[in-house]
């Protein structure tokens, strides 16, 4: 496992690692439709221009068409000569689809000083790991939501794994499992790994601390506790206010790192944040 000042020179430029970062960019490529989980907070059904928010894209692209979007961006005046990554966020989950691997080889095929970066829910994580080290994945994010599978169970309905649909408590000890093996996994692998934790108010908001004390162990980076959105299955949730993400992150400051700069971007974005 890398020490803090060896996965700190790694995501050096990367904005969402990095605090006050606002001089690099990073491009998202929205090629991976497929999802394989059901999360109680997610829709994909409409997109406006104006919001910003994840899962959402203006235009699914082939590996082919997000390649022609990395020479336009990396050309532009505007962000070219700032650019150090590329991630690919959806709008459905990267593993779940290949395209995300060939995008990947071809990034670093043209553009191998580009930093890669990749957000999953996780269930394919341990098994995808090996090539996703051969593709030069250098930051990972993890969305955890949970520690007991009851939690689980309560954010997410159902998952599909190896072909067969899981639901309830069976999806939900299916998914962690992955996930705890999955970041393990990727930090002994040498990638530096961010977790996502979405705050749901009455449903996870007291685990959240024992989410920080075990992805600790693994040797996870930095902790991004991000405010639910409410909608699909949880709108009726209202959304935490400011003081309690500010209580949450802050708490768990005192066992590991916090991002607080998140702004929960599209699968779409480009630029700075």
């Amino acid at each position: 496992m890398a020490s803090r000042c060896e996965q700190m020179k790694k995501i050096h430029g990367h904005p969402c690692f990095e605090a006050n970062n606002h001089k690099t960019g990073r491009i998202h490529l929205a090629v991976a439709p497929a999802c394989n989980i059901k999360c109680g907070y997610c829709t994909r059904k409409h997109d406006c221009v104006n919001e910003s928010r994840p899962g959402v894209t203006s235009r699914l692209l082939s590996p082919l068409e997000a390649m022609d979007r990395v020479r336009e961006v990396m050309a532009s005046p505007i962000y070219g000569s700032s650019m150090r990554v590329v991630g690919i966020a959806g709008p459905g989950d990267p593993l779940a689809n290949r395209q995300t691997f060939e995008t990947f080889r071809l990034v670093g095929e043209e553009f191998p000083d580009l930093m890669k970066c990749m957000s999953t829910n996780g269930l394919l994580l341990p098994e995808s790991l090996d090539e996703l080290s051969h593709l030069n994945l250098q930051t990972l994010t993890v969305t955890i939501n949970a520690v007991k599978p009851e939690t689980a169970a309560r954010i997410y309905s159902h998952v599909f794994y190896h072909g067969k649909r899981y639901s309830g408590k069976d999806a939900a000890e299916i998914l962690l499992a992955s996930q705890y093996e999955g970041i393990q996994k990727a930090v002994k692998l040498g990638m530096v790994v961010k977790v996502n934790t979405v705050l749901i108010p009455g449903i996870n908001d007291a685990e959240i601390p024992e989410i920080a004390e075990k992805i600790k162990d693994t040797g996870v980076f930095v902790m991004n506790v991000m405010p639910l959105i409410p909608q699909a299955e949880l709108a009726h949730i209202p959304a935490p206010s400011a003081m309690q993400l500010k209580e949450a992150r802050d708490r768990n400051e005192q066992i590991i790192s916090q991002m607080r700069h998140c702004k929960q971007c599209r699968a779409d974005a480009v630029g700075f944040l």
